[in-house]
C-alpha cells in the first residue's frame, strides 16, 4: 500500500514538473514571438519613415525657399481652358513632352497663353505639376518662363504659361523638313543673346535663390523664344533644391535627357548646380555647331557631341571647322573663340573645374551688343514643332 502511494506521489511530482517545464517553454516561446513581432514592427516603421523621407526629398519641397517676392497664381476651371484652346483642338497643339501636350490658347480677355495638359495616367506628370506650381509661384525673373495659373479640377491638371511666339530654341537650330515654310536659322548675334539670357536664367536659380534651385533638365527645347527672340528658361518639373552648403550635393535618382546629363550625376546620382552648368555647356555647343547632343547617324566617333567636339574647342585654327554651316561664316572669329572656350570649361568632366553661372554671364556680357538691328531670322512656323529631328527623345527619361 505504501509502495503504491509512493509511486503515485512520484508520478504526481513528475507530472507537475512536466507541466511547469511545458508552461515555462510556452511562456518563453510567447516572449520570443512577441519580441520578434516588436522587432518587425519597429523595422517596418523605420522603413516607412525612410520611404516617406526619401519620397519627400525626391518630390522636393519648396515651402522654405527664400525669395524676394511670392506671386499669386490664377486658378482656372477646366471649362475655361477647354474654351480657350478650342476644346484642346489638335490644330492648337504646339508641343509634346513627358508631361503631356501643350496647346495654344486665348483667354476671355484676349491674352494668348500656352496650356500644358497633364496625361491622365502620368504619375510623374502629376509630381511635375506640383513642383512647377510650388516653385514657379515663388520665382520671378525676366529670364524664366512665367506661370500665369493652373487648373486642378478633379482628374484634370493643367498649367497656364505666358505664350512664347517663336517656340523652342531647338526647332530653330534643327528645323524639320517637310514644311512649306522656308526656314532660316538664327544668326550669330541672336545666338549670342540667347546664350546670355539663358545663362542669366540659370544664374538666377543658382545665385539669387536660397537654397539654390537645380533645373536638372536644361536643354535647347526648354529654352523658349518670344516674338523678338528673347530667351526664357522653361519646364521646371524635374527641378530640385540644391544643398545649403557650398560644395555639397543632393542625392537623387538620375533623370534628364540623354546627351545633357553631367557625367558625375549619371554615375553617382549626386546633383549640384555644376550639373546644370554642364547641360548649359552642351547647349552652347549646339549654338556653335548646329548639331544635336546625340546623333547615332553620324560617322563613328561623332555620334556624341561633347567628346567629339572637345579637342577642337581649344584649337584656334580648327574651331572654325566645327561651326554650324547655316551661319555661312557670318560671325566674329574672336567671339567664336571666346564662346568655344566658355563651352569647353562648362563641359569639363570634373565638376569642380566648371565655372559658376555668374562667371559665364560675366564672360558673355561683353560679347552681346545691347543696341542692334532686328535679328536676321526668316519666317518660321513658330511654336509648332518641339520634336527632335533625331532619335533623341526630348522628353524626360531615366538615364
Amino acid at each position: 500500500m505504501e509502495t503504491e502511494d509512493f509511486e503515485y506521489r512520484r508520478k504526481e511530482r513528475v507530472a507537475l514538473v512536466a507541466i511547469v517545464v511545458i508552461a515555462s517553454l510556452a511562456v518563453a516561446c510567447l516572449l520570443v514571438a512577441f519580441s520578434y513581432y516588436c522587432y518587425i514592427v519597429n523595422k517596418l516603421s523605420k522603413r516607412r519613415d525612410t520611404h516617406k523621407k526619401d519620397n519627400y526629398e525626391e518630390k522636393g519641397s519648396f515651402g522654405n525657399l527664400k525669395v524676394a517676392t511670392e506671386k499669386g497664381l490664377q486658378v482656372f476651371t477646366f471649362k475655361q481652358l477647354y474654351s480657350a484652346t478650342g476644346g484642346f483642338s489638335k490644330s492648337n497643339v504646339v508641343g509634346h513632352g513627358g508631361f503631356g501636350s501643350v496647346y495654344r490658347g486665348v483667354l476671355n480677355d484676349g491674352k494668348k497663353v500656352a496650356v500644358k495638359l497633364m496625361d491622365q495616367a502620368g504619375k510623374q506628370g502629376e509630381e511635375e505639376f506640383k513642383v512647377e506650381v510650388e516653385l514657379l509661384s515663388r520665382l520671378c525673373s525676366p529670364y524664366l518662363l512665367t506661370l500665369l495659373g493652373y487648373c486642378s479640377d478633379n482628374n484634370h491638371k493643367l498649367l497656364v504659361y505666358e505664350f512664347m511666339a517663336n517656340g523652342g530654341l531647338q526647332e530653330h537650330l534643327y528645323p524639320l523638313n517637310g514644311h512649306n515654310t522656308v526656314h532660316m536659322r538664327l544668326d550669330w548675334e541672336t545666338r549670342l543673346r540667347i546664350a546670355l539670357e539663358a545663362a542669366k536664367g540659370l544664374e538666377y536659380l543658382h545665385e539669387h535663390v536660397s537654397p539654390p534651385v537645380i533645373h536638372r533638365d536644361f536643354k535647347s527645347s526648354n529654352i523658349l523664344l518670344d516674338k523678338n527672340f528673347h530667351a526664357k528658361v522653361s519646364d521646371f518639373g524635374l527641378a530640385k533644391l540644391g544643398p545649403d552648403k557650398a560644395g555639397g550635393h543632393v542625392s537623387t535618382r538620375v533623370l534628364g535627357t540623354q546627351g545633357y546629363v553631367a557625367p558625375e550625376y549619371a554615375l553617382t546620382g549626386h546633383l549640384t548646380t555644376k550639373s546644370d552648368v554642364y547641360s548649359y555647356g552642351v547647349v552652347l555647343l549646339e549654338l556653335l555647331t548646329g548639331r544635336v547632343p546625340v546623333d547615332m547617324k553620324r560617322p563613328p566617333g561623332e555620334a556624341v557631341l561633347v567628346p567629339w567636339v572637345l579637342p577642337w574647342l581649344t584649337d584656334r585654327e580648327k574651331v572654325v571647322q566645327i561651326m554650324d554651316p547655316a551661319l555661312n561664316s557670318q560671325y566674329s572669329m574672336k567671339e567664336v573663340i571666346q564662346v568655344a572656350a566658355i563651352a569647353a570649361m562648362c563641359v569639363q568632366p570634373e565638376a569642380d573645374y566648371r565655372p559658376l553661372m555668374a562667371d559665364v554671364v560675366q564672360s558673355l556680357v561683353p560679347l552681346v551688343k545691347t543696341h542692334r538691328p532686328t535679328s536676321k531670322v526668316g519666317s518660321y512656323s513658330g511654336f509648332n514643332a518641339l520634336k527632335s529631328p533625331s532619335s533623341q527623345d526630348t522628353g524626360r527619361a531615366s538615364v
